[in-house]
């Protein structure tokens, strides 16, 4: 994922109003709804969203400055041999990875190379399970540094999973098919958010000494009329002229189910409504509210014209004033 300032189009220096401010003109401007015919607007939508859902959290912000982490919320270097896994770091790395001719190779994905043949080539044999434990020709074990080590466990497994966005938001138990083919059910954690990461233990690649862990990163997919705001969610809902003028209640929709909305007479475009606890579960406990922005929807009718242009009050006050117009 490229950097997601850019993709805000804001500055490493932009506060939290600027971020959001900026995420909230362009989620407008990409949003699904406004973009049918154009998927390139729905996939910048979803990078849009995923580089605000890491900037609008402190912490990761605070991490990808730091570079610990990269635009998707990964760890900047989230592979390697060393660090567990089953896997041995490359002689004098401290476990940093084993690095060759500008690559570097990494355990725990399901499409990580086996790298034993390698090895085995360059140091005349030994276990397909790890440097240790094999001996090159003439005896006597590998060449400095290499000597037998323990048993080590299995190397851990990467999995990408995409959560649509109202199981999200009602932590909707998933199910995830594992490489072994089992399927198991996955409870998401409260705050989930795109780049959320579950650990599964024992769930990894078998090993000498037990099976590694299954590492599972959230992805978090756009919602066609949801937008998520921190832990709030917004939504923009139309209504009718005669609903506007008139009032009443009508139905609106939540990430769980719809719910009653009372609509107060004299309503304008862009009043917001809330809906208290219909939004995403906090980390800390409780939930987020629900954020309704009323849209009237003024429809083309020669008697409504008829009625307006003959209306006594259409010249009365300039709903402009405050902003100097």
């Amino acid at each position: 994922m490229a950097d997601p300032y850019q993709i805000l189009g804001v500055a490493r220096t932009a506060t939290e109003a600027d971020i959001k401010k900026a995420y909230r003109k362009l989620a407008k401007e990409l949003h699904p709804d406004r973009n049918k015919d154009n998927p390139k607007a729905s996939e910048r939508f979803s990078q849009v969203t995923n580089a605000y859902d890491l900037l609008n959290d402190k912490d990761k912000r605070a991490r990808f400055d730091r570079g610990e982490i990269d635009g998707d919320g990964n760890p900047a270097a989230p592979f390697g041999f060393g660090g567990g896994g089953g896997r041995a770091p490359h002689p004098g790395a401290g476990g940093g990875g084993f690095r060759s001719q500008g690559f570097e190779f990494g355990g725990g994905g399901a499409d990580a190379p086996d790298m034993s043949d390698i090895f085995e080539g360059l140091f005349g044999g030994g276990s397909r399970g790890g440097f240790g434990g094999g001996a090159a020709p003439g005896g006597g074990g590998f060449a400095s540094g290499f000597g037998r080590r323990g048993a080590t466990k299995g190397a851990d497994v990467q999995y990408k999973l995409q959560v649509p966005f109202t199981d999200a938001a009602t932590l909707a138990p998933q199910r995830v098919t594992l490489g072994d083919g089992k399927a198991i059910d996955l409870k998401l954690p409260a705050g989930v958010e795109t780049g959320t990461q579950m650990r599964l233990s024992g769930k990894g690649q078998p090993g000498p000494a037990g099976a590694g862990d299954a590492l599972v990163t959230i992805e978090v997919q756009p919602h066609r009329f949801f937008v998520r705001d921190g832990d709030d969610v917004r939504v923009d809902l139309p209504i009718s002229l005669a609903e506007a003028v008139l009032g009443g209640q009508i139905k609106a929709p939540t990430v769980e189910r719809p719910v009653m909305l009372t609509i107060p007479a004299g309503t304008s475009s862009g009043k917001v409504l809330r809906l208290k606890g219909k939004g995403f579960h906090k980390k800390g406990g409780g939930r987020g509210d629900q954020l309704v922005t009323l849209m009237v929807d003024v429809p083309d009718d020669a008697a409504l014209k008829t009625f307006v242009e003959g209306w006594s009050g259409r010249d009365a006050g300039n709903p402009r004033a405050a902003m100097g117009v």
